[in-house]
């Protein structure tokens, strides 16, 4: 395998330990300069330079994008990607994991654990913001900010305006966060790889500092997460378009909690603290992946005239429930189910003889007339309302009006 790893930084330890442990495998590697890449576009003939030369084929690319170089560093990866050359983590990952709005918004659609956020622009909106996360303290995040820059715990509502509205006059992107009391300074950061965590460590942060970041002074330790942890982790980053990901969690009262899910996760601190081979077990992924380059499927599959991908849900008292796959007749109206989601599960390509179950989903292809009249009416979400008890002057005690009913 030829391995192109994109570095700024070919000493730096993560960068160094890849090219090394790509070596030992017998593999040929080179660290390119993410920035001296040059991308040509033309008909049919997507192509890239490198220093002013055309680059020769590779097999396999594995990013390691700096933050300040994200946009032109992710359109690298992304000609690769039209090359058809496999990306340990594609262009859409990376961007998704840039952004900790983009982020929590993706994972919060997928039921995936995530502290209380909000987001706001409007000065008025900033103290009820607070409020609906659950009050002060509350920690306050820069967008775009990594490795704990940008990061502030606000102890006082007081405090958590001023913080937010200095931001905001700097032209600056915050996210307010409930801050997750019982985890006690600490958090859980698990190396993903593929479809396994392959090494775990926990964070402490030291002295009055609430991030536990090791290069802020943190103390690590080497621990096996649970299943819980685990499974958490992993869908995380395959949610994001991440197969090579530093997964941070918080150990909340109600388990797994995402904080953020890092798509360059350096190896030194977690290597050191476990003692584990990690940088061999991603060269070991990339190698057998390496014959399957991603593929923008929807893009894919959607050039057809009439056809499309949609996702059909099965209702409780829907037709579909108790029958097989096979006996919904949707493979006589041309459609295909490439995906079944029941509850945190995923099975691809079903069998036809699965049985349907209510609340599954099926990630369909298939024409676009038959598939229409399956897909069910966007319903408009509706608030839980708060109950409150009326209390009386007189008695204090809570009363129903008289006349209503």
């Amino acid at each position: 395998m030829k391995l192109a790893v994109l570095s700024r930084a070919p000493n730096a330890y993560s960068t160094r330990r890849f090219k090394e442990a790509a070596l030992q495998r017998g593999h040929e590697v080179k660290v390119l300069n993410t920035l001296k890449f040059a991308i040509d576009l033309r008909k049919g003939i997507p192509d890239l330079y490198f220093r002013q030369k055309p680059l020769s084929h590779y097999d396999a690319v594995l990013p390691r994008i700096g933050t300040s170089v994200t946009y032109f560093g992710t359109a690298v990866v992304r000609q690769f990607q039209q090359m058809d050359v496999f990306c340990a983590n594609t262009a859409h990952g990376i961007l998704n994991s840039r952004d900790k709005l983009r982020s929590l918004q993706i994972l919060s659609r997928h039921h995936i654990g995530i502290p209380a956020t909000t987001f706001v622009k409007d000065k008025k909106d900033v103290i009820p913001a607070i409020e609906r996360v659950g009050g002060a303290p509350v920690v306050i995040k820069l967008i775009e900010g990594t490795q704990g820059i940008g990061v502030l715990l606000a102890e006082s509502r007081k405090a958590a305006e001023g913080i937010i509205e200095l931001l905001q006059s700097q032209k600056q992107n915050v996210l307010v966060q409930k801050f997750v009391a019982e985890s006690k300074g600490r958090d859980i950061r698990a190396f993903v790889v593929g479809d396994r965590v392959v090494a775990g460590m926990r964070r402490v942060a030291q002295g009055q500092e609430f991030r536990s970041n090791v290069h802020r002074g943190g103390l690590a330790e080497a621990i096996e997460l649970d299943e819980q942890y685990q499974e958490t982790a992993v869908r995380a980053a395959q949610i994001l378009g991440l197969r090579v990901a530093g997964v941070d969690m918080l150990e909340s009262a109600d388990g797994p909690q995402i904080m953020e899910v890092n798509s360059s996760p350096g190896l030194e601190g977690i290597e050191t603290c476990t003692e584990l081979d990690i940088a061999g077990a991603v060269i070991d992924y990339i190698a057998a992946q390496v014959d399957f380059p991603e593929i923008d499927l929807r893009q894919r599959l959607t050039v057809s005239k009439g056809y499309g991908v949609t996702e059909i849900y099965v209702p409780e008292g829907s037709n579909f429930v108790g029958k097989s796959i096979s006996e919904t007749n949707l493979g006589e109206l041309d459609i295909n189910v490439l995906t079944l989601y029941r509850g945190n599960k995923v099975i691809p390509n079903p069998r036809n003889s699965r049985v349907l179950e209510p609340d599954d989903k099926l990630l369909c292809f298939g024409k676009m007339e038959y598939m229409r009249d399956m897909v069910p009416k966007k319903a408009r979400r509706r608030r839980q309302p708060e109950v409150k008890e009326l209390m009386t002057e007189e008695s204090g005690v809570a009363q129903l009006p008289e006349h209503e009913e």
